[in-house]
């Protein structure tokens, strides 16, 4: 005879299973055979959404990242029309948003670098006018502890006179238009460093000379330190020059007018 505690304990892990299964449809075929894509699912868009995966996102990044601090990567959504936003995370990182940025004006792409704590995916994905979700991603192997290590900044009384300076550099695209180039000083510390509390830039806008918004970026915790952005302009739009205006969390300015 089966007890009623040991039915209602069994119960409870079934329904558990059943809540953490990953969801029907577009999910179950994960192209990077991540066991944590069922969370991402779950945690980073609606319920109602439809997401699917879409060759025509792309991630660029090393197979092998020697420096799990400095993780370069790019994301380039051009072949998709009408992209409205796109959301950069990896699956396998204890903060899986790195960052999210809206193309107002600019190519829907992006340049960054970025923190892993572990070998994961890094998936980019973006959103369309019709709103769906279109996910694309690669491996990225690394030795890992990139998100709990403390910044070089965050030991040193320099940042705290400089942080938030911008540099930038500007050039002609061969495909036409501009490429912009920012690095920002900043420790951009996640938080999950004993007795270093997190600090990073929070948003981030590009525009140009007359302030017509180009790009709207939304950083999280595992961005790299003193981040550096790579955006491209399209011929159309241009500029004699560039505005950049963001904060941090702690509610720190930061401000700058690119000259070319």
């Amino acid at each position: 005879m089966i007890k009623p505690h040991a039915l209602a304990a069994a119960s409870l892990m079934l329904a558990c299973s059943l809540a953490l299964a990953a969801p029907k449809g577009d999910a179950q075929n994960d192209p990077l055979g991540s066991h944590n894509w069922s969370y991402m699912r779950k945690d980073l868009f609606p319920a109602t959404a439809r997401v699917i995966f879409d060759e025509r996102v792309k991630v660029s990044a090393p197979l092998t990242a020697e420096n799990p601090m400095n993780v370069p990567v790019s994301v380039d959504a051009a072949a998709l029309p009408g992209v409205t936003e796109v959301l950069v995370f990896a699956d396998l990182n204890p903060i899986a948003r790195i960052v999210r940025f809206a193309p107002t004006g600019a190519h829907p792409g992006l340049g960054f670098r970025i923190k892993l704590q572990q070998s994961s995916p890094v998936r980019a994905a973006a959103r369309t006018a019709d709103g769906t979700w279109h996910v694309g991603g690669t491996w990225v192997n690394t030795t890992g502890g990139g998100c709990t290590l403390p910044s070089a900044g965050s030991a040193s009384p320099e940042w705290q006179k400089r942080l938030g300076e911008v540099s930038s550099r500007v050039w002609e695209r061969k495909e036409g238009g501009e490429r912009i180039r920012l690095r920002i000083i900043h420790p951009e510390d996640t938080g999950l460093a004993a007795g270093i509390p997190a600090f990073y830039i929070q948003a981030l806008d590009v525009a140009d000379a007359q302030g017509k918004a180009l790009m709207h970026i939304e950083g999280f915790e595992p961005l790299s330190e003193n981040p550096v952005f790579t955006v491209d302009i399209p011929a159309a739009r241009a500029s004699t020059g560039y505005q950049v205006s963001g904060r941090d969390n702690n509610g720190n300015a930061i401000s700058a007018t690119i000259e070319k």
